[in-house]
């Protein structure tokens, strides 16, 4: 009787400790702006206040993804006690797909633990079937946003930064080239540069991006880059990408100016292959590609590479000049010309002399 008596009243002073039914929460909504551009950043702030430290409530609401009418990002979330009072807040980052209104109407779900799971707990009794939590919904205030046309997928505020060589290079030398797109938006608008110029193999590395989130969009860097091989002059042509710029609230261009490059005549091929490289060196597998063009380039033209006149598939003609070739130097340039990227380590392994036997690197095809 004495023990029963004891539970019931540490179970009352559990109530009274944490006060489990006399916390209360209010919900306040915000967002930075009622007009927005197209694809410009609107930042959306959620916080719920408690009446007090209400340890025993959780709350689920993440409503960040892909809608009919924006994206949503989460931006950061955080928990805190200020004057023993427990408040949460959760920011996002809303971006528009098209013009017109939008509304911004999500639902937060309150979960707090009920009597039950409280009596279970201390009696510890294992035969109630009793849910661990209430669960009620919440209806976040809606906010709407007016969104205006800007006519480019791409907003924001950028720079535009070109590194270049010297526009002086030999035949089949690689002119190398770096553009940065820096500044705040939509990086992910941004397309990938394409060169096509007569007479000049263009080789592009893959873009590379580093940004961050910002309650005002993206801010970071795109960087792309560039090796262009030849034997003879030429042009790298201008290249104007369009945006529409927030602080000029109009559209803006970044240009890259139109560049001539002289080639001279080209190295020898003991220039090309026969000197040894110095243990100092440090190699620049980023380039890799580009040197192998430009042993290719001269190559190419001093290696007779068999043409068999009968039509094949290609996969087969490409196992026939395998076949024939005569030398280590032969075969990298089939390997370099058919698919530089597919057979990237055969040509490494080649070149660096991992692989020394042309009937070994035949194998390492075929296989």
């Amino acid at each position: 009787m004495k023990k029963s008596l004891g539970r019931v009243f540490l179970i009352v002073f559990i109530f009274l400790q944490v006060g489990l039914f006399a916390s209360t929460y209010t919900w306040s909504a915000y967002a930075n702006k009622t007009t927005a551009y197209l694809h410009e950043a609107i930042h959306i702030k959620y916080v719920c206040n408690f009446s007090d430290a209400s340890e025993l409530y959780t709350i689920e609401f993440n409503p960040s993804g892909e809608y009919k009418k924006f994206t949503l990002k989460n931006l950061r979330e955080s928990e805190q006690i200020v004057d023993g009072k427990r408040v949460n807040s959760y920011e996002f980052v809303a971006f528009a797909k098209e013009a017109g209104k939008i509304e911004f109407a999500f639902e937060a779900i309150m979960k707090k633990t009920t009597k039950e799971s409280i009596e279970d707990t201390v009696i510890g009794r294992d035969n109630v079937k009793k849910e661990d939590f209430t669960k009620e919904p919440f209806k976040q205030k809606v906010l709407r946003v007016s969104v205006k046309e800007t006519n480019s997928s791409l907003v924001g505020d950028f720079i535009l930064e070109t590194k270049k060589n010297e526009p002086k290079v030999k035949a089949y030398e690689p002119y190398h080239m770096q553009v940065a797109i820096k500044g705040v938006g939509n990086f992910e608008a941004l397309k990938p540069i394409a060169f096509s110029i007569e007479g000049v193999r263009v080789f592009a590395e893959e873009v590379a991006q580093d940004y961050k989130l910002s309650e005002d969009g993206l801010h970071g860097e795109w960087i792309q880059k560039f090796a262009f091989v030849s034997e003879k002059h030429f042009t790298v042509p201008r290249v104007e990408i369009e945006y529409f710029s927030l602080r000029e609230q109009k559209l803006q261009k970044l240009v890259i100016n139109a560049l001539d490059v002289s080639v001279e005549a080209g190295f020898s091929k003991e220039e090309l292959l026969d000197e040894e490289p110095k243990k100092s060196f440090e190699f620049d597998y980023s380039y890799f590609y580009y040197l192998l063009a430009f042993v290719a380039g001269f190559l190419v033209a001093k290696i007779k590479i068999k043409r068999r006149v009968t039509k094949k598939n290609s996969d087969e003609e490409f196992r026939q000049k395998v076949q024939e070739a005569k030398s280590l130097d032969e075969l990298m340039i089939l390997l370099v010309l058919k698919d530089a990227k597919r057979y990237e380590k055969i040509i490494y392994d080649i070149e660096t002399k991992k692989v020394a036997s042309l009937k070994n690197a035949k194998r390492l095809i075929v296989d």
